[in-house]
């Protein structure tokens, strides 16, 4: 089964900056919205993208990602 962060890295073409979309999905919420920013992040550090853009919000306590801005690269 695929996630919403390898959904997101499939869907989005080679060289073209996106941005991980909350609107329309699961990614409404902010702490799947962070689970899949950070898979993202891990994507990166695989080589497969390059993150552009990261902004962090304090939400009950915890720090979660609430916009990621990336580029794939492979």
């Amino acid at each position: 089964m695929r996630t919403l962060a390898r959904s997101a890295y499939l869907d989005s073409k080679l060289g073209v900056d996106c941005e991980l979309q909350r609107a329309g999905s699961a990614l409404e919420h902010p702490v799947v919205y962070d689970d899949a920013a950070r898979e993202l992040k891990a994507l990166a550090t695989e080589g497969l993208v390059e993150i552009i853009e990261e902004h962090r919000r304090e939400l009950g306590g915890d720090v979660l990602i609430d916009r990621l801005r990336y580029r794939r690269v492979r």
